[in-house]
Parts: C-alpha cells; structure tokens; sequence
C-alpha cells in the first residue's frame, strides 16, 4: 500500500492550498483517513482525521480554516486549507488504516512520505 501527496507549496498569509493523498495498492477498505504535521524541532501533530463515512475531527488550530474531505471511489483525501498562517508551516503527511482483504480483522497504517507548506508572513 502507498499513499502519495501532492499539493504543498509557498504561499503568503491568508492565501489557500489544496493538498491531495491518493492511496493505491492492495486494499479492501480504507477505514479512517487523516492529516498530520510536524514542524521544525516539534512532534508530528493532528490536523483532520476523515472516517469512511465522512464523520471528521479537526485540531482546535485548524477549525473554521481546514476543511478535510474524501472520495472512496478514488481512495483519496483532501485537506483544503485557506486563511494560512505562518504558523501552519510544516511538512503534511497523510495516513490510512487500511484493511487490506476482506476478511482482514484489523487495520494496517500507513503514512505518505509528506508534502512541504511553507507560509510567509
């Protein structure tokens, strides 16, 4: 199973990103998606997590500015984020737990190799 992200970029304060994960391989169902971020000298940390169902979880710092979403026709989820910050620099990675056969009884995780935002002041 692979999760490839695309989207990140420089933008200003204010300004909006898209960021795309697209998952692909051997898979069943992917049950929850999300986001995640980690900048310089910090822990990775929670941005949206997205269930199969579409029921969604946003960090405080993020709420009313993200917006995550997905297409289980596509296995792929979105995070569409506006109002940036510069304090919303990071590297963004995607995650799925996947089950990967029908008769899997647990998840596998799985993490995409990070997209780079960086927003200027």
């Amino acid at each position: 199973v692979q999760l490839q992200a695309s989207g990140g970029g420089l933008v200003q304060a204010g300004g909006s990103l898209r960021l795309s994960c697209a998952a692909s391989g051997s898979i069943f169902r992917i049950d929850t998606m999300g986001w995640y971020r980690q900048a310089p000298g910090k822990q990775r940390e929670l941005v949206a997590t997205i269930t199969h169902d579409g029921s969604t979880n946003y960090a405080d710092s993020v709420k009313g500015r993200f917006t995550i979403s997905r297409d289980n026709a596509k296995r792929t989820v979105y995070l569409q984020m506006n109002s940036l910050k510069p304090e919303d620099t990071a590297v963004y990675y995607c995650n799925a737990d996947v089950y990967r056969t029908a008769w899997s009884l647990y998840t596998n995780d799985y993490w995409g190799q990070g997209t780079q935002v960086t927003v200027s002041s």
